[in-house]
């Protein structure tokens, strides 16, 4: 039976992707700590999902609530038109401590989408300021998101993307092919190698910057491909002048087994988009980091300055649980939990790939990706697996895994176990 609470959210509240009017009322959570949802009747779920993949140190941990209780009793938010505080510099400093060196600023914003906009927005008024205005458009490859906002839409995936409908609405980007390589091939096939270098050649020179997910594609099919293909856009984008840009708002702060997915490949963007994990998953908040190169380029150009300023830019609030989150992750025992994710995944998942429901299982780092031949029915499998305890969404054809890093041996062998029942009951 719903409470009240739900049958008032299912009649005027709008979710994410979803209708109106929808069919069935939301879960409503009543508590939450470490990897554990209560929900109103009583039932607890280990959530898979880290709340979309933010909320790496669990729920509640102590070190960002006191965190956020000492800014809140400081100020909770202050104009940054022309002001500063310390939890803005605290964070800046730290942060540019952990990301590849070549990046050293700092433009802070409200969510991932907001991130890319801002990303998209450097790179346009970088390639105005050298006067190479012919450079209106950027590039990326099939299979990706970057976001519901106007332009990061136009970098989605125009055909099987969330935003086909606005297709033929939006900018008009350069899309290349998904690489074929995977992440755990010897290496990067020519195939994939060849289609970047025949598109810099036929385009390069009219490209203002390439934007992807590093190796890890999320929310466009969970797709992990290989560390060469990374390199070698890189080397390419060098060569025609083309910003790379690297959207880390899904793989950032450790998720892939490294600090950034960047890392894998050993290469640096010039322009870098942070979110989801950047305040451990309690308040949104993203930054957009660029190179020095960016950064003087475009103060040198017309107007001299980014044509982009939110109010709540750089919240105070923010920035000191960011700091927080940030400083729980240099302690160093983020490695050692992605590993154990991995291990088990690698263990319990990947010989899921010879049941004939399942077409491909995929692991790297604290990301267990499932993927069956035909579309899930979110009607008939989130009951079951709330029934089964654990908080899992999937989508399209993917079943994936993604728990905070905190989670527990016995709890992440709870959350496996009780996915592959349901998977097996429903498929099998």
């Amino acid at each position: 039976m719903s409470t009240p609470l739900q049958v008032f959210d299912q009649a005027h509240i709008w979710h994410p992707y979803s209708s109106p009017t929808p069919a069935l009322p939301p879960y409503e959570v009543t508590a939450a700590k470490g990897v554990i949802l209560d929900l109103a009747d009583g039932r607890q779920l280990i959530d898979g999902m880290s709340s979309w993949w933010s909320v790496i140190h669990g729920y509640q941990h102590p070190d960002i609530n006191a965190a956020m209780c000492a800014q809140i009793e400081r100020f909770a938010h202050v104009m940054f038109g022309g002001l500063t505080h310390e939890p803005a510099v605290r964070l800046s400093q730290r942060l540019l401590s952990i990301v590849p060196s070549s990046l050293a600023h700092v433009f802070y914003c409200d969510s991932g989408s907001v991130a890319v906009e801002v990303a998209m927005k450097m790179a346009l008024q970088y390639q105005h300021a050298r006067g190479e205005t012919q450079r209106r458009q950027c590039a990326t490859i099939l299979g990706g998101y970057h976001g519901d906002t106007w332009h990061p839409m136009s970098v989605c995936d125009p055909q099987t993307g969330m935003h086909h409908l606005y297709h033929d609405r939006l900018m008009t980007q350069h899309f290349l092919p998904r690489p074929r390589s995977r992440f755990d091939d010897a290496q990067c096939c020519d195939e994939d190698k060849n289609a970047l270098n025949d598109f810099f050649v036929a385009h390069g020179e009219r490209i203002a910057a390439f934007i992807l997910e590093p190796i890890v594609q999320g929310a466009g099919g969970m797709w992990f491909y290989h560390p060469d293909y990374l390199r070698h856009l890189a080397t390419c984008c060098k060569a025609y002048g083309v910003l790379l840009v690297a959207d880390e708002i899904a793989t950032g702060f450790g998720r892939t087994g490294q600090w950034f997915a960047v890392n894998h490949a050993d290469i640096t963007p010039d322009i870098m988009c942070l979110g989801k994990a950047l305040t451990g998953g309690y308040i949104s908040f993203a930054a957009t980091l660029c190179t020095t190169e960016v950064a003087h380029t475009i103060a040198s150009g017309d107007p001299g300055v980014l044509m982009h300023g939110p109010t709540f830019m750089a919240n105070p609030l923010a920035c000191a649980t960011a700091d927080a989150s940030l400083q729980l992750l240099q302690q160093g025992t983020w490695q050692a939990q992605v590993q154990t994710i991995a291990a088990h995944f690698n263990d319990t998942l990947l010989p899921l790939r010879t049941r004939d429901y399942i077409a491909d299982v995929r692991v790297l780092g604290a990301i267990g990706v499932i993927e069956l031949h035909d579309a899930v029915n979110m009607a008939h499998i989130v009951p079951r697996l709330v029934a089964a305890g654990i908080w899992v969404r999937p989508f399209g054809r993917l079943v994936y895994l993604m728990p905070p890093f905190v989670i527990s041996a016995a709890q992440l062998t709870d959350l496996t176990d009780a996915l592959i029942g349901v998977l097996d009951g429903l498929y099998a």
